[in-house]
């Protein structure tokens, strides 16, 4: 089997004296899509800030492509090779969508090397190559949530985490979305995504894990989990 490129094993976390994660495990193995699912306030988003370095978890264990990743700073792990792309389609409202992407390259001081994550954004999503002059302010939900993909890719990361992905968008634009997304992992890239909407985020995966209350649930394979009858009772609406 594969190693892990990144393995959170019993990590616990939280804000403050809040504890929200209770010892949670988590792995991805290179060029896999893993989905993290659960009801609201069961840590999903905890955990992916926790494994970027927002928050310090109290105990626990972080290994990120072989190294320990507790205790760096978040840019320190973006230049490890790991991205991070929040819910809310955060965008540079002002700027043109040009300007978004090489804000996402700013660890980069190689031209080449951005020219080529450029090109490669604009294969990816062809849209932002056709408006790369746009301000990214006045752009549909899922262009914008293009344009946020897109400027993590800037920095050629070994895992992109995704938060939310779809959150906020019509049923047209999460399938797109998707399709991204799948279409990312056949161009050789390694995702993790947090969803609220199970359903989709199971159909892409390989793998995926259910979290309750800070805590591991389930996990199996994408197929698997989405099959499980206890999984579809309870979380998945069926």
């Amino acid at each position: 089997m594969t190693p892990a490129l990144l393995r959170a094993e019993a990590v616990v976390a939280g804000y403050g004296k809040l504890q929200i994660l209770h010892g949670i495990t988590l792995e991805v193995r290179p060029g896999e899509i893993v989905s993290v699912i659960g009801p609201n306030g069961a840590g999903k988003s905890t955990a992916f800030k926790t494994i970027v370095g927002f928050l310090r978890p109290s105990s626990g264990r972080i290994i990120f492509d072989g190294r320990e990743i507790i205790g760096r700073r978040p840019d320190q792990i973006l230049r490890q090779g790991l991205a991070y792309v929040p819910q809310g389609r955060i965008v540079f409202p002002q700027m043109t969508v040009l300007e978004n992407l090489e804000m996402g390259g700013y660890i980069e001081s190689d031209r080449v090397r951005l020219r080529e994550a450029m090109e490669r954004v604009f294969a990816l999503f062809p849209i932002l190559g056709d408006r790369r002059k746009q301000k990214a302010g006045t752009m549909s939900g899922g262009e914008q949530q293009m344009v946020a993909v897109g400027r993590a890719l800037m920095t050629a990361p070994k895992l992109i985490l995704l938060d939310e992905p779809s959150l906020g968008l019509s049923p047209r634009l999460v399938a797109l979305i998707y399709d991204k997304l799948l279409e990312m992992k056949q161009a050789g890239y390694t995702l993790a995504v947090v969803e609220q909407n199970a359903v989709k985020a199971l159909s892409v995966a390989d793998r995926g894990y259910v979290l309750e209350l800070g805590a591991n649930r389930f996990e199996g394979t994408g197929q698997a989990l989405l099959n499980d009858p206890e999984v579809k009772r309870l979380y998945l609406g069926g």
